[in-house]
C-alpha cells in the first residue's frame, strides 16, 4: 500500500474517532439549555446521554462483526451518513421525546463507525508499525474530549444548543467523502460466516442491561431494586450467551480471538484503567466545583494537565512500546494512573494548585501509555479477519470502563466533600487491578513474518533458463 493511501487510512480513523470523543463533550455544555427550551425534565435529560451510550454499548462488537463480513470501509460509510443524519434530525428536534429517539439512533449509527476506524489501520499498517497511527490517534482523542467543553460553550452561547449538533453535519460529509475515495486489502482470512441472530441479541441485550444498571448506580445506589434487579438480569443473559456461544457452529465472539491472551488481557486492562479514570473525574469535578467553589471554565483548567499530559504522551507511549514492548509498558502506566488517583486522592481544601495538577498530569500520561499500549495491541494481535470484532470489543471495553468508574465513585461516598478521601482509594485499588491484565500482555511488539521465498518449478526453471 502508498504512503498516500496509508495517509488516508489514518486520517480516516483519526477523523472519525474525533467526531465520537467531541459529541460527548459537547452535549454536556449544552444540555441545561435544551432542558429549558424543550421543556425536558432531568430525567429526559439524563436519558439523552443514556440513551446513547446503551445504544453503542450494545452494539459495538455487532458491528465489528459486519465490518468483518461486508467490509469496514462499507459498514463504516453507513455509519458516518447515519451518524450525521440523526444529529441533524436531533437539531431540529421539536420535542425531549424525538430528541432521545434520535440519541439512540444516533449511538447506533456511532457503533457502526467506530469499529471501522481501528480495523482500517489494521488493515493498513503493518503489527509492528502501529505504534505511531495508534499514538496520532489517542492524541486526536484526547484534543477532541478536551475542547469538547470549550467549543461546545462557545456554540451553544452564540447559536444555541442545536448548533452542538449541527456542527456534526459536514464533518461527517467530510469524513464520508474521504472513506469512498479509500482503497483497503483484504484481509488475509476474511470473514465469511453468516451473523449469528440469536448470539447477537443476547450480547446485545446483556451489554445493553449491563450499560443501563451501571448508569442507574449514582441515583439508586447499589443495594436498590432497580440496580439488584438489573444484575440479576446480566447474570442471566451472561449464562444464557455462554451457554449458546459454545453450542453455535457460528459464535459472534469467534474462538480466535476469546482465546488471544493479548486481546483479552488489553481489553481487562482497558476496563479498569477506564474505570479509574474516569470515576477519578467524577469525583474530582464535584470537588473542584462543590468544596473549592470553582466555576465550569476554571475546573477545566484545573484538569487540563491531564489533556495535556495524553496529547504529549501518546508519542512517547508510543516510542515506549517498541523499545520496551507492550508488557513493561502498560505495567509503567498502569502504575502511573494508580499514583495519580492516589495523589488526588489526599487533596483538600488549601492544597496548591500545582500539587493538583502534578496528580492530574501523572494521570494523563499514564493513562496515555495504557490506551496506546492496549490499543496497538488489540489491533495487532486481531486474528486475520478479525480486525472489526476486535475492534469492538475494544470500544465496548472503553464505554464500560467509564460507567463503571463512574458508578463506583457515586456508589462509596456520592459526591460530598470527602468523597476524594473515601472514592479515590477504591478507584486506585480498582485501576490497580490492571496490573495483572498487563503482565499477561506480551514482552515483545509482534514482528511481520518475512516473506517466504517462493521456489521455482523445474518448468520456471528451464524457461528461465532459455531466455
Amino acid at each position: 500500500m502508498t504512503a498516500l493511501r496509508k495517509h488516508a487510512a489514518l486520517l480516516v480513523s483519526v477523523a472519525g474517532a474525533m467526531i465520537v470523543a467531541l459529541d460527548g463533550t459537547v452535549l454536556l455544555v449544552a444540555q441545561p439549555t435544551l432542558q429549558r427550551d424543550l421543556g425536558a425534565s432531568a430525567a429526559q435529560v439524563q436519558w439523552t446521554s443514556t440513551g446513547y451510550l446503551v445504544a453503542v454499548a450494545a452494539l459495538l462488537i455487532i458491528a465489528g462483526r459486519l465490518g468483518d463480513r461486508y467490509g469496514h470501509p462499507r459498514v463504516l460509510l453507513v455509519g458516518v451518513l447515519g451518524f450525521g443524519a440523526a444529529s441533524a434530525g436531533i437539531a431540529l428536534a421539536p420535542s425531549a421525546g424525538w430528541a432521545i429517539a434520535l440519541r439512540v439512533a444516533q449511538g447506533a449509527f456511532g457503533a457502526l463507525l467506530q469499529p471501522g476506524t481501528l480495523a482500517l489501520l489494521r488493515l493498513t499498517y503493518p503489527a509492528d508499525r502501529l505504534g505511531t497511527p495508534v499514538a496520532i490517534r489517542t492524541s486526536a482523542i484526547a484534543v477532541a474530549a478536551g475542547s469538547g467543553p470549550i467549543l461546545g460553550g462557545a456554540l451553544v452561547a452564540a447559536f444555541g444548543w442545536r448548533a452542538v449538533f449541527w456542527v456534526n453535519v459536514p464533518l461527517t460529509l467530510a469524513i464520508a467523502a474521504l472513506t469512498l475515495a479509500l482503497r483497503t486489502p483484504e484481509p488475509a482470512n476474511s470473514v465469511t460466516q453468516r451473523l449469528n441472530l440469536t448470539s447477537s441479541a443476547l450480547l446485545a441485550g446483556l451489554l445493553a442491561v449491563a450499560v443501563h444498571t451501571l448508569a442507574g448506580v449514582p441515583a439508586h445506589g447499589w443495594t436498590a431494586g432497580p440496580t439488584l434487579l438489573g444484575a440479576c438480569a446480566v447474570a442471566v443473559l451472561t449464562v444464557a450467551l455462554t451457554r449458546h456461544e459454545r453450542r453455535t457452529e457460528h459464535p459472534v465472539v469467534p474462538c480466535a480471538v476469546a482465546r488471544s491472551a493479548p486481546v483479552t488481557a488489553a481489553m481487562a486492562l482497558l476496563l479498569t484503567t477506564g474505570a479509574g479514570l474516569f470515576g477519578t473525574l467524577f469525583t474530582a469535578t464535584f470537588h473542584l466545583q462543590n468544596t473549592l467553589r470553582l466555576d465550569p471554565l476554571a475546573c477545566g483548567l484545573h484538569v487540563l494537565p491531564l489533556t495535556a499530559l495524553m496529547v504529549l504522551g501518546s508519542p512517547v507511549a508510543a516510542a515506549a512500546l517498541r523499545r520496551h514492548g507492550p508488557r513493561r509498558t502498560a505495567i509503567a502506566g498502569t502504575a502511573l494512573v494508580v499514583l495519580g488517583v492516589l495523589g488526588l486522592s489526599r487533596l483538600g481544601p488549601t492544597t496548591p494548585w500545582a500539587a493538583m495538577g502534578l496528580s492530574f498530569a501523572v494521570l494523563g500520561a499514564g493513562f496515555a501509555a495504557v490506551m496506546v499500549t492496549s490499543t496497538g495491541t488489540v489491533v495487532g494481535d486481531a486474528p486475520p479477519g478479525y480486525a472489526g470484532v476486535v475492534g469492538g470489543l475494544k470500544q465496548t471495553a472503553m464505554n464500560v470502563g467509564p460507567t463503571l468508574g463512574i458508578a463506583v465513585a457515586a456508589g462509596t461516598q456520592g459526591v460530598s466533600a470527602s468523597a476524594m478521601g473515601s472514592s479515590l482509594p477504591v478507584l486506585a485499588a480498582l485501576t490497580a487491578l490492571g496490573l495483572l491484565s498487563a503482565a499477561r500482555l506480551p514482552r515483545h511488539t509482534p514482528r511481520p513474518a518475512p516473506p517466504r521465498r517462493v521456489t521455482p518449478t523445474a518448468a520456471e526453471t528451464s524457461r528461465q533458463a532459455g531466455t
